[in-house]
């Protein structure tokens, strides 16, 4: 078997990488160690390079369609990964599941409509509710043990009339939790009784840690099913985010019609060619090089718990049970979310300001262990001297 250089660091400058080339743009300093936008520093696995470049090789780039053979990929994946039998006429289209999980929010709600999120959360989630003129209904989850969980019963106590639709990160960002099947079938009925849609992002579905698995939403039973969209791409899983390709599972026929018909209006139904020909090529190849990827991650993630726990014992780790994004929690010092940036910033470290997942992220940082151990090790021990001054 093929075995993958993850150790190896290539230069990403000057190839208009916003987690490189936009240093200065976001952080005021060009020259820091980036480990903040959720795309890893590791080649593109081969097997996705090649099919590119052989497809690029026919030098007419016109109107192309998506054929059979992309969306059986996915069925075949999904079927693989996790058990879950999808049929390929529920597959939809997205540039991107932000994009997907936003025009989903346009097609089963209207202004004024109450949205559930779980801060903290990805935030685009927020941008994306608000954006379209929803209500946002916030339901924190709750912090247990180092830990998150849903807290169900501040759901049903926010829950309105008008409230229409749950956004969903599973597996959690930037908690790394892998909800379990319980815990999603509990949330999922309380949608089911208040007749609450969910919007389900589960991006970071593949990079699952030992001892866990991923459970999709729209798995458990058929009546979840069909009060489900799921939103899903290879993008984080073989490190594509540029070729814009995403997908949306919707098994409810009469909510797959609604999406599409948001969808293409603008015309963002064609998607692009390479993205399309990168994802039928990671979902046909892929299950090695991702293999050997999530064990190079478990080592970074023990790397950097250990360096902690012997360097800097007062930053306490969520430990992940999914996902590259691992969320510090640096509220130990007694910092204010501005002040503890800036450190950092100053120290040459680029990380994800917590408060950006929501106010309960406030003394949190979030870091992507997605790089080379030797950029993870050297990232850390300018985070030991920044608070060793």
């Amino acid at each position: 078997m093929k075995t993958y250089n993850f150790d190896e660091r290539i230069d990403r400058t000057q190839t208009n990488s916003i987690k490189y080339d936009g240093r200065k743009m976001f952080f005021g300093n060009a020259d820091l160690l980036p480990l903040w936008v959720a795309d890893m520093d590791f080649r593109t696995p081969d097997f996705i390079v090649d099919a590119v470049k052989k497809r690029a090789e026919h030098e007419i780039f016109g109107y192309t369609f998506r054929a059979e053979s992309y969306n059986q990929s996915i069925v075949n994946w999904l079927k693989r990964r996790h058990n879950w039998e999808i049929k390929p006429e529920w597959i939809s289209f997205s540039p991107g599941v932000v994009a997907g999980l936003t025009l989903a929010i346009e097609a089963f709600s209207k202004p004024g409509d109450g949205v559930i999120v779980q801060p903290p959360v990805y935030f685009p989630f927020f941008d994306s509710v608000k954006g379209t003129g929803r209500e946002m209904i916030e339901n924190p989850l709750r912090l247990e043990n180092g830990r998150y969980y849903f807290d169900l019963e501040d759901l049903k106590s926010k829950i309105t009339p008008t409230t229409r639709l749950l956004l969903l990160s599973n597996p959690h960002n930037p908690g790394g939790m892998a909800w379990n099947e319980t815990e999603l079938k509990e949330l999922a009925e309380i949608c089911l009784e208040n007749k609450i849609l969910i919007i389900s992002d589960e991006i970071h579905s593949d990079l699952i840690f030992d001892g866990f698995k991923h459970t999709p939403l729209a798995g458990i039973s058929e009546e979840i099913a069909q009060n489900c969209v799921i939103c899903m791409a290879p993008s984080k899983t073989f490190n594509t985010a540029g070729l814009t390709t995403s997908f949306l599972v919707i098994p409810n026929k009469r909510h797959f019609v609604a999406y599409e018909r948001v969808m293409r209006l603008p015309h963002l139904h064609m998607g692009n060619i390479f993205g399309t020909v990168a994802l039928e090529a990671a979902y046909t190849h892929g299950e090695k090089w991702l293999s050997q990827l999530i064990q190079y991650l478990q080592g970074n993630y023990t790397f950097l718990e250990q360096f902690f726990n012997d360097h800097l014992p007062e930053v306490k780790v969520m430990r992940p049970e999914a996902t590259y994004l691992i969320w510090l929690d640096f509220s130990a010092f007694g910092l204010t979310d501005e002040v503890l940036n800036q450190k950092l910033i100053d120290n040459g470290i680029g990380l994800n300001r917590g408060v950006q997942f929501g106010k309960q992220g406030s003394g949190y940082m979030r870091i992507n262990i997605g790089c080379p151990r030797s950029i993870l090790e050297e990232a850390l021990i300018r985070i030991e001297n920044t608070f060793r001054e």
